[in-house]
């Protein structure tokens, strides 16, 4: 080969190296999302109504509050390429089983729920040190859950499973007074020909210091986890505060 012929032939090898690198780098950068995020939002679900939400596969739910996620805002799916290992957590499994069940598929895997928390949240809590490991990420939530005591305080205020209705401002007047913050509260709209709606979930909210921090919003910001949660063709969504609340204790109660 002539030493002209080289160069270039050097050139082209280098300018295709260039090319796959960039490719290569550009596919895995548009796997990892920004982390921008301000707090947590700590959500507990209630099983019976998640089960009243879409019955697919509900047996026998849980007569306390379970774990739904924790949530950074303004984040989600930061690192697809950070995939769910299950082995990770193993000896945190016994707790996960009880205190963060799968309640809309009990009798299938109940991973894959957690693969999903991961997914979406936990590779963006992950940014912090505490979070930064699927270790640690599940089992700081579980200790959370073991601090808010979230089914204990509202035992101790009275608030239980009942087919009586609450009033929506005593409950978050309960929560208030004992947590010293605001949480968000969602409930099921009443059905055609119903005057109550039904508490669903409640969300306690954290600092990335994970102090305890009103999950409302300032005015003129917007919070970016959905307004809305949904299971099947039933909607959660904010409570509204001068509609009774129905706190069921059984799939039937609510005729």
């Amino acid at each position: 080969m002539k030493p002209a012929e080289l160069h270039y032939w050097i050139l082209g090898c280098f300018s295709m190296a260039l090319c796959c690198r960039y490719t290569s780098d550009s596919f895995t950068l548009s796997d990892i999302h920004p982390h921008h995020w301000n707090k947590l939002y700590f959500a507990h679900h209630w099983p019976v109504t998640v089960c009243k939400m879409n019955a697919n596969d509900c047996h026998d739910p849980p007569m306390y509050w379970t774990i739904h996620g924790l949530w950074p805002d303004r984040a989600e799916d930061c690192n697809r390429t950070w995939h769910f290992n299950v082995s990770e957590i193993k000896d945190l499994i016994l707790d996960m089983r009880h205190y963060w069940p799968d309640v809309l598929h009990s009798s299938q895997n109940r991973t894959q729920f957690w693969k999903h928390e991961w997914d979406k949240h936990g590779t963006c809590a992950a940014t912090l040190e505490v979070f930064n490991s699927q270790k640690k990420y599940f089992g700081k939530a579980l200790e959370l859950y073991q601090h808010v005591d979230l089914n204990g305080h509202l035992l101790k205020a009275g608030i239980k499973p009942s087919s009586s209705y609450y009033k929506m401002t005593a409950i978050k007047e309960s929560l208030r007074e004992f947590y010293g913050v605001t949480p968000k509260i969602q409930c099921l709209p009443p059905e055609e020909g119903e005057k109550a709606q039904t508490i669903g979930q409640i969300e306690i909210c954290f600092t990335k210091e994970l102090q305890l921090v009103n999950c409302t919003e300032r005015e003129g910001e917007s919070n970016p986890i959905q307004a809305h949660f949904k299971f099947g063709t039933s909607e959660l969504s904010v409570c509204n505060d001068s509609l009774p609340t129905y706190y069921p204790s059984e799939l039937q109660d609510r005729k």
